[in-house]
């Protein structure tokens, strides 16, 4: 069998970056080409029941091998990497036997892992860490759930002595860009309970995440020649700024940690004339996070009284809800990846997910997911890595679920 490793850099070697400012699902026609992959490599394992719909989304089924009565599980993950940072030919770097000193991922660029400022670095030493070459991204996420379910799923198909029932898998696209699951159709997948592979350093077990929102102010400002501006000129990236500063600054990511929800500006252009500003809004509490989304609200409001009537506009809305309202009436399947975790020989780490998963939305959908660790830390970024190490126990953790619910 091919290794999880060979997979996933197979599968890092793929751009998929999505879009969010398309409006096609998928965002991007590039993620088929790894979906498409995807299939052709189930079905030349032998499963037949997989496909791959005009969405993007790929549903399979392992059938069951067992006459027990036993529940329908699923694992989950996303084929699209994060538009935050290039995801076109990705150069991954193998530090072996790592040595717990700082790793360079680039001479030429000044480009450090240092253990400073990424002191988990040194759980890992004497493994083999992953990293990118400082240009690109690497795809840990989630190419690497992707890749220890592909792993996993062979593995079953090649030990028929694995007893097991139905098995689902589902891969979605556009899941960075909070549409991950918008058409997915929960009632075909046919899982009763399921897992994302999603997660990020070893041990990790989530089930409850952000609530989430997105706001987006759009600014009109009135340009007027600077000479003879006084009395007159509104300046739209001035507003914009002043909008800014007037969100708390302790709430921002940078600051934040735990169950801290944020205010999190992510994209902001603009002139004189006309200006526009994005944000994300999260927390944990739904209603903290109400009142954030208030709060901008009365910000918006302030400074079109200050300005004038329609000088901003704001558009919130809601992306995701806290799945542990959904997942804790089931919490066995929180036990079960617990046990699963502990008889693979890893310490279980249960935390809240500062951010979402698919799984998050799935839930509300009437599809309890939590979420597993795929091994990766520091996503979406030049820094991100993985070890080797924890991609492979991440498999052998599937491996335990699928036995323990045949018991």
């Amino acid at each position: 069998m091919e290794t999880v490793i060979d997979k996933f850099l197979r599968y890092i070697a793929i751009d998929t970056q999505s879009d969010d400012s398309s409006e096609s699902q998928p965002s991007t026609a590039k993620q088929l080409n790894l979906s498409k992959l995807l299939v052709n490599e189930l079905q030349q394992m032998g499963i037949t029941d997989t496909s791959l719909d005009e969405y993007g989304y790929i549903m399979v089924t392992i059938p069951a091998n067992t006459d027990k009565k036993l529940p329908v599980i699923g694992f989950i993950a996303h084929v699209d990497t994060a538009p935050d940072m290039l995801g076109a030919n990705v150069n991954p770097q193998f530090v072996k036997n790592y040595d717990g000193n700082d790793i360079v991922i680039n001479k030429g660029k000044n480009l450090v892992l240092n253990t400073k400022e990424f002191p988990e670095l040194k759980a890992y030493k004497g493994q083999t860490i992953i990293t990118t070459d400082g240009t690109t991204l690497l795809g840990a996420d989630d190419k690497a759930g992707i890749a220890e379910i592909m792993w996993a799923a062979e593995y079953i198909i090649n030990h028929p002595e694995i007893k097991h029932g139905t098995i689902k898998i589902g891969f979605t696209p556009d899941e960075e860009i909070g549409r991950g699951v918008d058409k997915f159709d929960v009632q075909r997948f046919g899982a009763e309970y399921a897992y994302t592979m999603d997660g990020g350093a070893i041990g990790e077990l989530e089930y409850e995440n952000f609530n989430a929102a997105s706001a987006k102010v759009s600014v009109q400002g009135r340009n007027i020649h600077p000479g003879y501006a006084k009395d007159k000129m509104i300046n739209a990236i001035l507003v914009a700024m002043e909008l800014n500063a007037m969100l708390p600054v302790n709430q921002r990511p940078e600051f934040t940690e735990g169950y801290d929800g944020f205010f999190h500006v992510i994209k902001m252009n603009g002139t004189v004339e006309n200006a526009d500003v994005q944000y994300i809004i999260r927390d944990h509490s739904r209603e903290k996070f109400e009142q954030k989304k208030a709060f901008i609200k009365n910000c918006v409001d302030f400074l079109n009284k200050r300005f004038g009537e329609g000088t901003l506009t704001l558009e919130v809305k809601d992306q995701y809800y806290n799945m542990r309202e959904m997942v804790e009436p089931h919490y066995s399947i929180v036990d079960t990846a617990f046990k699963a975790m502990e008889m693979t020989g890893i310490k279980p780490l249960v935390k809240p997910i500062r951010g979402g998963t698919d799984g998050a939305r799935l839930s509300y959908m009437g599809l309890p997911c939590p979420n597993i660790f795929a091994g990766g830390h520091n996503f979406h970024g030049k820094f991100e890595y993985v070890p080797a190490e924890s991609m492979e126990k991440a498999c052998q953790v599937i491996l335990n679920i699928v036995k323990l619910y045949a018991e």
